[in-house]
């Protein structure tokens, strides 16, 4: 018997105040408050260790949590990884809406790289109140492009786990205005 999913439940990050983080993923992100979790000790191990747990509403089923935790070390990010590595992605519905967005984040103050042309999408980053990189992404691949994605994955992995050098098998992505 194998693990049947339905979908991520949520994904859970760290922030540094819960309620700017709430803030900001409202009035940035358009994304709906949905509920407050907060104990003074840790459910699952007991720890003594209060904290304050938000749910945000990411569309379609699709939950983004924080966790505050006041007694823990200041939170940073993993050194030995580059910044532009971690980060969370949304999907916008086109490039009309990424333009959009990316001029309402602007006007927020933020600065935002991009659009980013990936081939198969096309994407803009910025970063959230606690140093988390955001990603907004619209699709602009075909159908056959994705099928010779996945065609062609299996073997990707594969020469990669051999060679550790990228493979060759899409490099049609990149060779696109």
């Amino acid at each position: 018997m194998s693990v049947n999913l339905k979908r991520i439940h949520h994904v859970a990050y760290r922030c540094k105040d819960a309620k700017e983080t709430v803030e900001f993923y409202q009035r940035v992100m358009g994304m709906d408050f949905k509920l407050a979790i907060a104990e003074n000790e840790v459910p699952s191990t007991k720890a003594p260790d209060p904290y304050m747990h938000v749910f945000l509403d990411a569309g379609m089923g699709n939950v983004l949590a924080f966790f505050e935790l006041p007694n823990s070390p200041e939170m940073g990010r993993d050194g030995n990884t580059p910044e532009w590595v971690q980060h969370i992605a949304f999907e916008v519905e086109d490039m009309d809406a990424l333009n959009t967005a990316k001029a309402h984040i602007e006007a927020e103050g933020l600065d935002v790289l991009g659009p980013v042309n990936h081939g198969i999408f096309k994407s803009i980053y910025f970063f959230d109140p606690n140093g988390h990189r955001l990603e907004l992404a619209a699709n602009t691949g075909t159908a056959e492009q994705m099928d010779e994605l996945k065609r062609v994955a299996p073997a990707m992995i594969e020469e990669w786990s051999q060679t550790k050098r990228a493979p060759k098998h899409a490099a049609w992505l990149h060779e696109q205005d």
